[in-house]
């Protein structure tokens, strides 16, 4: 293996294991749901968990738990209001910058490795 591509093998470690939060709470069949309807919502001021349950047909505390995921892995925000927190996209989403450039790098490292099917795609 060259110098370059164990560099770049070490880098793509590195950058995937620190968007393992991410992957996590987008890797979630209800987080998904959530985000879908979060981006529908629109409300640029951010949405409360109680629109967001009812909108989601989901508790109240199984909303709050995916919501902090999601605050965790950097895919959200909170302000607060008084005693109001409105849940909003970040949008200088640095983890999704870091796993589009975790997945590009996996793009180039996989386009140097060598072919290993043979002809009808059998290893």
């Amino acid at each position: 293996m060259s110098d370059t591509l164990e560099k770049q093998i070490n880098d793509w470690t590195e950058s995937f294991t620190a968007s393992s939060k991410l992957l996590n709470a987008m890797g979630n069949e209800t987080r998904q749901y959530l985000i879908l309807k979060m981006i529908k919502m629109g409300d640029c001021n951010g949405v409360r968990v109680g629109v967001i349950a009812a909108e989601t047909n989901l508790s109240r505390p199984a909303v709050s738990h995916h919501l902090k995921i999601m605050k965790e892995a950097g895919l959200i925000k909170v302000h607060r209001e008084e005693t109001k927190n409105y849940y909003f996209f970040d949008p200088e989403t640095k983890s999704l910058e870091r796993l589009i450039e975790t997945l590009q790098l996996a793009a180039e490292i996989t386009k140097t490795l060598p072919h290993r099917c043979n002809e009808d795609n059998e290893i």
